[in-house]
């Protein structure tokens, strides 16, 4: 299958650099000239990557077409290409639905909705989609992971739960300034923290692993110092704000 990616930034490098170093077989891979920088290193890595003179010969060259663009000037760029009616879509494109999609493409195409992130270009990234489309699951299985949602709302709240990446940093940041103001140095706080979290991660991703509540407990000695950060955290509104800014993207998501 020939693979065109229409808007080639972060995510496009990701995935594709992904699929050089998968066991997938692939055809050719098209790119956009967009960001002169990222198309220059994708082709240099692979004589199967190539650059497009532009989106439109992207779309003419593609069987797949991934839309990897800025949901800020995605319709003004798709509704310039135009498809073929065998041709498989799938938009990378933030917070926009099927109904817009389909208006802008100007077809009822097959269409699939993704997001990938950073992770799949060590192919260890978890992908959610919708529909459920057996091809494009293939794809994203071989960069990791893909998770099919049920139905569109539960694509929205995957996609919700997808922004808590920046917090997840910023935790980390906050908790390494902490140690820092104490008088730690900053590059020991970062080397201890950064494989701390990772291995909490590592444990809760295993197949056996219990529910969050459960590890919780026990990570959480009894009258402990675990126990008592999460009930400072929680009785002064930590849950409360966290809860109510995914119910603030969840919104932006669904368009209120």
């Amino acid at each position: 299958m020939r693979l065109g990616f229409v808007g080639t930034g972060a995510i496009t490098e990701a995935i594709v650099s992904g699929l050089l170093g998968s066991d997938l077989t692939l055809g050719s891979i098209l790119v956009s000239p967009r960001n002169a920088d990222v198309a220059a290193r994708l082709a240099a890595a692979s004589p199967l990557v190539a650059i497009a003179a532009n989106n439109q010969d992207v779309v003419d060259g593609s069987d797949m077409v991934f839309l990897a663009i800025r949901p800020q000037v995605a319709e003004g760029v798709v509704r310039e290409l135009r498809f073929r009616p065998d041709q498989h879509i799938v938009s990378l494109i933030a917070a926009t639905d099927h109904r817009a999609l389909s208006e802008w493409i100007g077809a009822d195409l097959r269409l699939t909705r993704a997001i990938p992130l950073p992770f799949v270009a060590e192919r260890t990234g978890v992908t959610a989609l919708y529909p459920a489309d057996a091809a494009v699951s293939a794809l994203f299985n071989a960069l990791g992971s893909a998770i099919e949602a049920n139905s569109e709302e539960e694509y929205q709240l995957l996609g919700a739960a997808s922004a808590l990446m920046g917090t997840y940093f910023g935790i980390l940041e906050i908790s390494t300034r902490w140690l820092e103001a104490k008088g730690m140095p900053y590059p020991q706080a970062k080397t201890y923290l950064a494989p701390l979290f990772a291995s909490l991660a590592q444990t809760a991703a295993r197949p056996d692993a219990p529910d969050f509540a459960t590890l919780r407990s026990e990570f959480s000695t009894k009258g402990g110092l675990n126990e008592q950060v999460f009930v400072d955290f929680a009785g002064k509104g930590g849950a409360t704000a966290l809860t109510e800014a995914l119910d603030g993207v969840l919104a932006r998501i669904q368009g209120r």
